[in-house]
């Protein structure tokens, strides 16, 4: 397949997928697709499964590369616990993964209504959300994926007894994260030539997969030293 096939294949799953993204992937080794003697890419059915593989992984489990990378290598070896490498095991292990949206792909148009039975909230405790901050609906009063998810999330907190207000820290800090991420990015997506804010986006997918587990660490630590 051309790498113009391999994009239409994608898009549906990936709305935001580019060719610069596939180029990018490829330069980090994620993918090497064969080489025609004109010098075209020339992917085959596995290779696409691998792209699929590698952005379930980063969309769903905001996993950086290098760690996307190892498990690819530990698939390719046979003892990546997916079975022997190829479509059919990297099939299987994205399989495994609870759908999200995709960074940039604010995907769908979720009514209130919508979001309220997706997710067995009741409407106060979306509006004690958006309250508080933590929810705010389109310029045309419409949530995305991205809602539901962080509705989910707040709901599944609650159950333990966390109450929207005590949420508010998550979003004091998510901020504060993304400002530090927007020093970065910014620059390089304003930069000249194609694929800038391509490049941007996976610099904000690394930075964001890295955050991700340091919080986690940071989190775990210091209740370990509480229950010590």
């Amino acid at each position: 397949m051309s790498i113009g096939t391999v994009l239409a294949q994608l898009r549906d799953d990936f709305p935001d997928i580019t060719i610069s993204k596939i180029r990018f992937l490829e330069s980090e080794g994620l993918v090497t697709p064969e080489r025609a003697p004109s010098g075209y890419r020339r992917f085959s059915e596995a290779d696409c499964e691998r792209l699929r593989f590698v952005l379930t992984a980063q969309r769903d489990r905001y996993l950086p590369l290098k760690v996307i990378k190892e498990q690819l290598d530990a698939i390719d070896n046979g003892d990546g616990g997916f079975g022997h490498g190829g479509t059919r095991a990297l099939s299987t292990a994205r399989g495994t993964v609870a759908p999200a949206t995709d960074f940039g792909a604010r995907a769908g148009r979720v009514s209130r209504e919508s979001l309220i039975e997706r997710t067995g909230v009741d409407s106060a405790f979306v509006t004690e959300l958006q309250r508080n901050g933590l929810l705010t609906p389109g310029p045309a009063g419409f949530f995305d994926e991205d809602a539901v998810r962080l509705v989910e999330a707040a709901a599944a907190l609650a159950s333990y007894g966390l109450e929207t207000r005590h949420l508010r820290a998550f979003k004091v800090s998510a901020d504060r994260e993304a400002g530090l991420v927007a020093q970065i990015a910014s620059p390089i997506a304003k930069g000249k030539g194609t694929g800038a804010r391509d490049r941007a986006e996976e610099l904000v997918r690394e930075i964001a997969a890295l955050s991700v587990t340091l919080h986690t660490q940071l989190v775990k630590a210091a209740v370990r030293d509480v229950l010590d």
